[in-house]
């Protein structure tokens, strides 16, 4: 059975289902399917260049490179990856062959301005911004002709030649001084003041008393004992002084006695049930609770008489300011002593508090609201005393020790040991488990016995 070759039947394409019915769109589609494959090998091979076709076959002339070499020519004759992202992906060539692109404001310059300008830069006249370009350009070549070369050491670090006036003067702020001094190469740093001074006149490891030595003297080890001895004198001081003043102010009442007190203290200016009997109507009427008010005006001639004496009081005031000025004139000599003896009065404070200002540099500053406490000095009683570091016995704590350094020269703040809290736990007896369960068991044999 052949293919017909007869006339194509003519058949409407009126409607969408007779169009895709009667249509043939094979042949497109083969042609579309040849060329999509050719897109996926290279393109076609009117498209693609000799170069990528063939290869010209060569020997190697140049002396043969390491792998690291190879690998590095490699990399620079790729393109650079960042760059990917612009590159197509995919080698089907763009359709639209001419597309619109945004003109470079050189570009979009109309030919007089252009011719304008190239007139002005023969003449020497140049905008602002490329005078600026070149100064800056001028400045970079100066800047990296000074600039030191690798294995040259041109600048001296100790050189101390480059002093400013500024630096030295002592009526110009440090703000000030780090302003002028910001781009001329001077190191300014500021340090905290916690830093530049400081923080307490107390040695790091404080030097021990001879007399907690393990072999002292006997003088030295009688002198260690009487400052123990005076410290805890004082502390005994305190608390007696602190229980007289606290505790022992109060007499010691029993209950009943406090009670029957605070009944007569409350009742104090009140009535007995005698007296209250007694109280006739003439005292009732005379206490009253709000006395009737009085609304007396002042008379024209009471408001004349209060003026008159207000300004006779102020006239009084003036002339009695008047004479004292006068009287302070003829009593200069006695002002000047008294202000001879204020000034010796002052500066003996002043003298005073500086004395205690150098006392309280010796003792450790209020950081928190916990108080520092002195451990004391770390002692032994005579008989204890060993004589050789063998048979020694160990006092105090190294790392409390150091603790408490810390903590004298303000490094660290005065702080208690935190103690948590147990929980309480409700305990109770279940009715099975109390003490009188063997009799209650007994008894119930009792019971079931008979």
């Amino acid at each position: 059975m052949g293919i017909s070759t007869g006339k194509r039947k003519r058949v409407s394409k009126k409607s969408k289902i007779s169009w895709r019915k009667h249509t043939k769109v094979d042949d497109i589609e083969e042609f579309l399917e040849d060329q999509r494959e050719e897109e996926r090998l290279g393109g076609h091979l009117d498209i693609i260049s000799d170069e990528q076709l063939f290869v010209l076959d060569k020997t190697a002339e140049e002396p043969q490179i390491s792998l690291r070499q190879r690998r590095k020519l490699k990399a620079a004759q790729k393109p650079l990856k960042c760059f990917s992202a612009l590159r197509p992906h995919t080698n089907v060539p763009d359709p639209i062959k001419k597309r619109n692109r945004v003109q470079t404001p050189e570009e979009r310059k109309s030919i007089l301005i252009k011719k304008k300008e190239l007139g002005d830069r023969d003449k020497g006249v140049l905008k602002a911004k490329e005078i600026n370009a070149i100064a800056e350009r001028r400045l970079n070549e100066l800047k990296k002709a000074k600039q030191e070369k690798r294995g040259e050491y041109l600048k001296d670090i100790w050189d101390d030649r480059k002093n400013f006036e500024i630096q030295n003067d002592p009526w110009t702020e440090k703000i000030t001084k780090v302003h002028n001094l910001r781009n001329t190469g001077v190191p300014i740093k500021r340090t905290q003041k916690s830093v530049q001074e400081k923080q307490s006149l107390f040695p790091a490891v404080e030097i021990p008393h001879p007399g907690m030595s393990y072999n002292p003297s006997f003088k030295d080890h009688q002198d260690l004992l009487k400052t123990v001895a005076e410290e805890e004198v004082k502390i005994i001081k305190q608390e007696e002084h602190l229980t007289r003043v606290t505790r022992n102010m109060f007499r010691k009442v029993p209950q009943e006695q406090k009670q029957s007190e605070w009944v007569i203290e409350m009742s104090e200016g009140m009535p007995s049930k005698n007296e209250g009997n007694n109280l006739e109507d003439e005292d009732l009427d005379r206490i009253s609770i709000n006395p009737p008010v009085q609304n007396k005006k002042k008379s024209l001639k009471q408001r004349r008489k209060q003026r008159e004496q207000l300004q006779l009081e102020k006239e009084r005031k003036s002339i009695k300011l008047e004479k004292k000025k006068i009287g302070d004139i003829h009593r200069l000599k006695a002002l000047q002593k008294d202000l001879e003896k204020t000034e010796k009065r002052h500066k003996k404070l002043r003298e005073i508090r500086k004395v205690r200002a150098e006392k309280n540099k010796l003792k450790p500053k209020i950081l928190s609201s916990t108080k520092f406490e002195d451990p004391g000095l770390e002692f032994q009683m005579g008989q204890d005393i060993s004589g050789n570091l063998r048979a020694l016995k160990k006092e105090g704590n190294l790392l409390t020790d150091r603790f408490k350094s810390l903590q004298k020269r303000n490094i660290l703040e005065p702080s208690k040991r935190a103690h948590h809290k147990k929980a309480k736990v409700k305990k109770f007896k279940k009715p099975g488990h109390k003490e009188d369960w063997e009799k209650t068991v007994a008894k119930t044999i009792v019971v079931s016995k008979q």
